[in-house]
């Protein structure tokens, strides 16, 4: 059964910024899809598939190694 959460992502403005963050999700094995709607005056929304339960701070790991900033409660 598949997951879907979606995260606010403070810092990201661009489309290089999105694919940083979406690249280091996929090294996540249980993740099968990465939505990212970058808002370059505010905090960006990614909305991750997974096949299993991801924790948020697995999530908030990987988006700091992007570079980035995991904000706010993920929404489901």
């Amino acid at each position: 059964m598949s997951q879907t959460r979606t995260y606010q992502v403070r810092g990201m403005t661009c489309g290089h910024c999105a694919g940083a963050v979406t690249a280091e999700l996929e090294k996540l094995g249980a993740v099968t899809a990465v939505v990212v709607e970058v808002v370059p005056q505010g905090d960006s929304l990614v909305t991750v598939t997974s096949t299993a339960a991801l924790t948020d701070d697995a999530v908030r790991a990987v988006v700091a190694v992007a570079g980035y900033e995991l904000v706010g409660t993920p929404s489901r």
